[in-house]
């Protein structure tokens, strides 16, 4: 058995589409965040450091270099052919409209990149943003736009410094998929603050919204943020793996079976990882969501439209 069995993941999607496999090159386009420039804040997110998020170093580097290295770096683990161009790092809308067509077309000038991946805040996301990405989808290109969400609760959002707010993100992926724009949507746990409840309040109005695909990411202490601080104050108490795996599992059994699990988990590299240690096993973790899933039997969907029944939280969103 394989993870596959029991989640819709993105790769066999995209396998089952395409008829091989198709994976993300990620790329780093020089792009900035309007909460760290000033225009919304200034610092970022607290738990934001964004060599935790981007390829290392390849904010020096071409974009060709960059789809370049990722090419060969796939090539040692799969026979990929085909790839799509991720635009990882920071807020990839953040910029004129036509500076935004040429760094896409860049990226899609070759012939093995069939489409774009473009990760971004739900509030820098404009109509003319949607109607150049929709205009890409009408030329047979594979496209998507995954939105940073990471809560539901904007009292939440507040205290990491966020910037912005669940109407945004529900503003911006309604007009995305009006359009035919597949959204998925981040979210995290263990946010301070958050317990499952949250979490599964969250899956609950994303779903209600509307939503493609989804990513789960656990909250992880990396050197030079807020959250650092935090943590060595004793303020911040990270997730155990035990409890990420256990939540995301139930998440997981509430999610219909035809939306797309990107990502099940996330890491950081070592070399800035604070807390906890088990965000750097990227593969222990997935492992222990397969065993988990497959010791209750379960798998996504198991409990698609089920309430969760837990105590009762306020309703800050």
């Amino acid at each position: 058995m394989a993870l596959s069995d029991y989640i819709h993941t993105f790769g066999q999607h995209l396998l089952h589409l395409h008829g091989e496999r198709v994976h993300k090159i990620a790329l780093d386009a020089g792009f900035t965040c309007p909460n760290r420039d000033g225009a919304k804040g200034i610092g970022g997110c607290t738990f934001c450091n964004n060599s935790s998020f981007n390829p290392s170093g390849d904010q020096q580097k071409t974009m060709e270099t960059q789809l370049d290295s990722g090419r060969r770096a796939i090539a040692k683990r799969t026979r990929a052919i085909k790839f799509l161009a991720y635009f990882q790092a920071y807020t990839n809308t953040y910029a004129d409209v036509a500076e935004l067509d040429k760094l896409y077309c860049q990226a899609m000038q070759a012939q093995d990149i069939i489409g774009l991946s473009i990760g971004t805040r739900p509030d820098c996301v404009s109509p003319q943003v949607l109607d150049l990405l929709a205009s890409y989808q009408s030329q047979g290109r594979v496209v998507w736009l995954e939105l940073g969400l990471q809560s539901s609760f904007d009292d939440t959002l507040q205290r990491v410094n966020r910037g912005h707010g669940l109407k945004e993100y529900r503003d911006v992926a309604i007009a995305a998929r009006r359009r035919g724009i597949p959204v998925c949507a981040h979210l995290i746990l263990g946010l301070p603050g958050e317990h499952e409840s949250h979490y599964h309040t969250t899956l609950d109005r994303v779903l209600e919204i509307g939503v493609d695909g989804l990513k789960l990411h656990p909250l992880h202490v990396v050197k030079h943020t807020v959250l650092a601080n935090q943590w060595r104050r004793g303020q911040y108490q990270p997730m155990t793996r035990e409890a990420y795996i256990r939540n995301a599992c139930d998440l997981i059994e509430r999610t219909p079976e035809d939306i797309i699990y990107h990502r099940v988990t996330g890491t950081a590299a070592k070399d800035i990882l604070l807390a906890p240690g088990w965000c750097s096993q990227k593969w222990n973790v997935l492992n222990g969501i397969e065993n988990e899933l497959a010791l209750r039997g379960h798998r996504q969907g198991q409990f698609a439209g089920t309430p969760w029944i837990n105590e009762e939280i306020p309703d800050a969103a």
